[in-house]
């Protein structure tokens, strides 16, 4: 499916890139991808629901893919949060935010804090205010190992991600991973700013639990909340957690999918986002 890559003005003017899928005319469907991720982890998925006959924008959030690094490394939790809002202004109508990890946990922010109308419905995906601990020193364990010295190919970029992901089979086409990488001198490094894992103003510091659960308490919008099921930052204990906070939210628990449940199994996501939008 063609699609058409949009530019939109964020928080303090920083400039943050999509691809768009879809008719404008539809339903405005945004997707927020989690941290160290670019927009192109949701191409299917903003294909379905351009097919189902919503607008999917799919957002390179600050500091990652094609969208401006902060000069100042503000990657706070509140930064991306009025980034998602900027956003949202641009529609005539409310719509939809669909956050994976990180973007979820700035959609938490800008629904239960700062405006509690700003989405019409949200799918979080793979992300609870209250998250293990262990899974997510893990993720940034990875994000941080490569960060200074990059890799060699990006063959040596698809092993790391296959040792770190072991139940996702390995490519055999790595022109897709070429997205999420930029190349420096013949080397091949993260398509974001180092600042956002190893900044004073990183979200990490910024995440508080508590806190994101009186957030996801005050949001009275329709919620769905996609879990993998193999998770190792979402347990169900997290998951009952999150029911218990937002009783009226649906739950879809993906097997064979771990954290990047969009990734794992395509689709099974898309059907379940699809058919919570249209139900």
């Amino acid at each position: 499916m063609e699609h058409q890559t949009r530019t939109f003005s964020g928080y303090s003017g920083l400039s943050l890139q999509a691809d768009t899928f879809g008719d404008e005319a539809g339903l405005p469907v945004i997707l927020a991808h989690g941290g160290g991720q670019t927009r192109h982890a949701w191409r299917g998925a903003g294909e379905a629901l351009a097919g189902a006959g919503y607008y999917s924008i799919c957002l390179d959030l600050r500091g990652h893919g094609a969208s401006a690094w902060c000069p100042e490394g503000d990657y706070r939790i509140e930064d991306f949060a009025q980034d998602l809002l900027s956003v949202c202004e641009t529609f005539d109508t409310r719509p939809v935010l669909v956050g994976a990890s990180l973007g979820g946990i700035a959609a938490m922010v800008a629904a239960g804090e700062i405006d509690p109308l700003v989405f019409r419905s949200v799918v979080f995906v793979d992300v609870t205010p209250h998250m293990e601990m262990n899974g997510v020193d893990k993720i940034l364990g990875f994000m941080r190992e490569h960060l200074d010295e990059g890799f060699g190919s990006l063959q040596e970029a698809a092993d790391a991600i296959s040792g770190y992901l072991p139940q996702r089979p390995k490519p055999r086409d790595l022109s897709g991973l070429e997205k999420n990488l930029r190349e420096i001198d013949g080397r091949y490094f993260w398509h974001w700013d180092p600042k956002f894992v190893t900044g004073v103003n990183r979200p990490s510091a910024s995440r508080d639990p508590e806190r994101l659960a009186k957030a996801v308490g005050n949001i009275n919008a329709p919620i769905l909340l996609v879990r993998g099921r193999m998770s190792e930052l979402v347990s169900q204990e997290c998951v009952d957690k999150f029911l218990e906070l937002v009783p009226h939210a649906e739950f879809v628990d993906v097997v064979d999918a771990g954290h990047m449940v969009a990734g794992d199994r395509n689709d099974v996501f898309n059907e379940a986002v699809v058919g919570f939008l249209s139900g």
